[in-house]
């Protein structure tokens, strides 16, 4: 989560600060909160960043609070206490361990939405963070899903599939298009896109095109728009398989060119270079097993140090 608030501190910070204070190491915070050394160090750095003061002494053999830090542990604690004495049914089953995945809107309503029930089973609960800035792994996120070329500094990636993109429409504007438009036809009608064009770039140069954004064109920031733009007949779109398959399968959109072009990007499962915590990397092997990945890649993704 992004810290918006100026009058509140980074609340995801607050727990990671009270375990570790109340446990007087970083390590044994680290280990009883299933997280690594730095990700605690990195919590507590940004708490006290917004506090402006500092929270622990740094010492040889573990932490200890300074006054400052006496005084807001006893708030925290607090803090913590009524929210840990809810009753809302919101907070995850106890039987279940948490992963964190950063991921961006229409990844999750397109494709994981769906699976969501076998990739959880009965022993983990996923918490999503939709987001589309760089995930910030630091932040306790365990697993990210974004688009890219790839590979990125300081992380390891796996592609997840690779996307042969082609035109579609509602199919009522499929009917007036008739069964085999060429692209001057569907550039009679506006092109909708996300916020890279090109892929229609690309898929109209086969033609000799070169496609230029105009006015009429609509251009949105999540793919899901897209399908949903197109489905209502206000353009034509390019199907992102398999994001696009559960629409293409009810009939609201419809194919409407047999050309393809393969994505000059891919949606990558991206990962820090530090090991993942058992449970995480429970979820990344069902994850990347449902997105069609053998076992010697999985095995490579979930290895731990870094890639080489």
């Amino acid at each position: 989560m992004v810290h918006s608030s100026q009058a509140l501190p980074p609340l995801d910070t607050l727990e990671t600060f009270a375990r570790a204070a109340r446990l007087g190491s970083f390590s044994a915070a680290a280990e009883e909160g299933g997280v690594t050394h730095g990700a605690v160090s990195r919590q507590v750095s940004r708490l006290e960043r917004w506090m402006g003061v500092r929270l622990f002494l740094r010492e040889a053999r573990g932490v200890t609070l300074t006054p400052e830090g006496i005084r807001f542990f006893a708030r925290a604690e607090e803090a913590l206490a009524l929210l840990g004495n809810t009753d809302e049914r919101w907070l995850p089953r106890r039987n279940k361990t948490v992963v964190r995945l950063s991921v961006t809107p229409s990844v999750a309503s397109l494709w994981l939405f769906s699976r969501l029930p076998r990739l959880e089973g009965d022993d983990i609960h996923l918490e999503l963070v939709l987001e589309h800035r760089l995930a910030d792994f630091s932040e306790g996120i365990d697993l990210a899903i974004r688009c890219g070329k790839g590979p990125w500094a300081g992380v390891r990636s796996l592609p997840l599939w690779q996307e042969k993109l082609y035109p579609i429409a509602a199919p009522v504007l499929a009917e007036r298009l008739g069964p085999h438009p060429d692209s001057k036809s569907l550039l009679e009608w506006p092109i909708l896109h996300d916020s890279n064009i090109e892929a229609w770039r690309r898929w109209l140069a086969d033609e000799g095109l070169n496609y230029v954004p105009r006015g009429h064109d609509r251009r949105f920031e999540d793919y899901n728009l897209v399908i949903d733009a197109c489905a209502q007949g206000l353009g034509v779109a390019l199907a992102r398989p398999p994001l696009a398959d559960a629409a293409l399968a009810s009939g609201r959109i419809v194919k409407v060119s047999e050309r393809t072009v393969d994505h000059h990007v891919a949606f990558h499962l991206i990962r820090s270079n530090e090991a993942l915590r058992g449970t995480a990397a429970q979820f990344a092997q069902r994850f990347l097993r449902e997105a069609g990945h053998d076992e010697p890649a999985i095995a490579a993704f979930l290895s731990p140090g870094r890639a080489r």
